[in-house]
């Protein structure tokens, strides 16, 4: 008589599933928000110019003040001259902000741990709800011959460097570029330092076409005076 055959073996366990909600619990959401900066931003975007210089190896030419900024900025409607979108950072989800001109956008990260910022305490900009700047973006219109369409060109962008490598910066890059669609305009440039290889692919996988062949020309200080006090 043949042996009767073994019980199978036990069925495992089946794995507890984790649904977004769990991974959502489990982790440490932080709540990014894009939003037009107003003047009462200016102190904190002069620390974040500074910051830049510091980090781009410029320090030597920055003179920008909170005074020439205010004088220089917010003076023309949003989108028509110099525009400024703030990143904002909390642990905590944002209260609504209203604004015709550009209605806040809001993005939750959900990172392992905690994100450690030294200068928090500097950059609150609404201490109520702990919701601390993390870094802006500085752009005007300017035109395309070969397209005949306005675009938008890129003076600025930077993200302070504990909030780096999270999304944040294409987060505000895809913001100026949804604005310039929703304009019908034709593109969005900017320039990039040729020692700053993590931005340059960074930007090429954003889809960015880096121009090797071009190279910026520029005229200020003493060679700008010297030729606007020369008669034509």
């Amino acid at each position: 008589m043949a042996a009767a055959a073994p019980p199978p073996p036990p069925a495992p366990a089946p794995e507890p599933s984790m649904t977004l909600e769990d991974s959502a619990i489990r982790s440490h959401p932080l709540f990014s928000r894009i939003r037009l900066a107003t003047p009462s931003d200016v102190p904190h975007m002069h620390k974040l110019i500074h910051q830049m210089a510091v980090f781009e190896r410029l320090t030597h030419l920055f003179s920008a003040t909170e005074s020439s900024l205010s004088a220089t900025l917010f003076n023309s409607a949003p989108f028509t001259s110099f525009t400024i979108f703030l990143l904002e950072v909390s642990p905590n989800p944002f209260t609504p902000l209203h604004n015709s001109a550009f209605p806040p956008s809001d993005r939750v990260i959900h990172l392992d741990l905690p994100i450690v910022d030294p200068e928090r305490d500097t950059f609150i900009s609404d201490r109520v709800n702990d919701v601390a700047v993390a870094g802006f973006v500085l752009f005007f219109p300017n035109y395309s011959t070969f397209l005949a369409k306005p675009g938008f060109y890129i003076e600025d962008l930077f993200v302070r460097e504990c909030y780096r490598r999270k999304g944040l910066g294409r987060m505000l890059l895809s913001a100026v570029a949804k604005q310039a669609v929703k304009m019908g305009y034709g593109r969005v440039e900017w320039v990039v330092l040729d020692w700053n290889v993590n931005a340059i692919k960074f930007y090429e996988e954003m889809g960015a076409k880096v121009h090797e062949e071009w190279r910026i020309c520029r005229l200020t200080g003493e060679a700008l005076e010297a030729y606007g006090n020369t008669n034509i």
